[in-house]
C-alpha cells in the first residue's frame, strides 16, 4: 500500500507502525520526524499548501489528512480522485480510535493495541496531585491561546493542570487580564516559536505568574508521540 501523509504526527505513527520509505511515498515539509527516515520521502508541500500534482503524480493507495491541519478544499479536491482519511484527533479517546484504525487499515492490529495499552500505563502512572492553573500560548502577535475543546487542552487535563480558558473553544485571541491569574504560563514551541527571549518579555507583564516554555509537539502531536513523553510530564509535574 502507497501512502502519503498530510500530517506530521501522522507521518511519524505510520513509522512507528513499521512501515518503510516505499510505503510512505508523501509528506508535508513539516513532517521532520523520525528525522533519519523522513528524508527518503517525497515532499508534496506544506499542510495548509498541498501540491495537488505531486500528490495524484504519485499515485496513492490512501491519503491520511486530518480536520484542523489541512485546508478542506484541497482534502475535498483530493477526494474526487483518491481515497482519503480525514481525521479528527481532539481528546485522547479520539487518539485511543484513531491507533485502533490505523491497525485495522495496516493490518497490524496487534501493535496498535500494544500503542494504546501503553500510553494508558503513561498516564495512570503520572502523579494524581491537585491542578496547577496555567495558561497555555500558542501564538504571539495576536496572543492566542487554546480552549476546551482541544487536544492540548486534554494532555493537560492527564497530566493534571487546569487551563484557566477551558471554558473558551479552540484557539482564541486572548488578552494579559484574561491569564493574569494562572500560576503557571505555558509558552509553546509551537507554531509560534516561543523562545528564551520571550520568558523575560512575558515576566515583566505577569510577575507573579511562572512563566515556562513547553515543548509543543508532546502536547499538540496526537498518534504515537505521547510514548515519548512520560518522562517529560512527570517533569512538568514537578515544577
Amino acid at each position: 500500500m502507497k501512502i502519503i501523509s498530510l500530517v506530521p504526527s501522522i507521518t511519524e505513527t505510520l513509522f512507528d507502525f513499521g512501515l518503510s520509505k516505499h510505503e510512505i511515498v508523501g509528506r508535508t515539509k513539516f513532517c521532520i520526524h523520525p528525522k533519519k527516515l523522513v528524508s527518503d520521502v517525497a515532499i508534496i508541500g506544506g499542510t495548509k499548501n498541498l501540491n495537488i500534482e505531486k500528490i495524484l503524480a504519485l499515485k496513492p493507495d490512501l491519503i491520511i489528512a486530518n480536520k484542523e491541519e489541512n485546508e478542506k478544499l484541497q482534502v475535498q479536491e483530493l477526494s474526487k480522485t483518491c481515497r482519503v482519511w480525514v481525521t479528527d484527533i481532539k481528546n485522547i479517546q479520539d487518539n485511543e480510535n484513531f491507533l485502533w484504525e490505523m491497525g485495522m487499515v495496516l493490518k497490524k492490529r496487534a501493535l496498535a493495541e500494544q500503542f494504546n495499552k501503553e500510553i494508558k500505563s503513561i498516564f495512570s502512572n503520572l502523579i494524581n496531585q491537585e491542578k496547577k492553573k496555567i495558561a497555555y500560548l500558542i501564538w504571539q502577535n495576536p496572543m492566542m491561546s487554546i480552549g476546551g475543546d482541544t487536544f492540548i487542552n486534554n494532555i493537560l487535563e492527564e497530566i493534571n493542570f487546569e487551563n484557566i480558558l477551558k471554558h473558551k473553544t479552540r484557539y482564541p485571541e486572548i488578552s494579559l487580564e484574561e491569564i493574569a491569574t494562572a500560576e503557571f504560563l505555558f509558552l509553546s514551541s509551537e507554531p509560534f516559536p516561543f523562545a528564551e527571549k520571550h520568558i523575560e518579555e512575558f515576566k515583566s507583564k505577569l510577575p507573579s505568574t511562572k512563566i515556562i516554555l513547553v515543548d509543543g509537539e508532546a502536547f499538540s502531536w496526537f498518534g504515537t508521540r505521547i510514548l515519548q513523553c512520560e518522562t517529560y510530564f512527570k517533569k512538568l509535574q514537578n515544577l
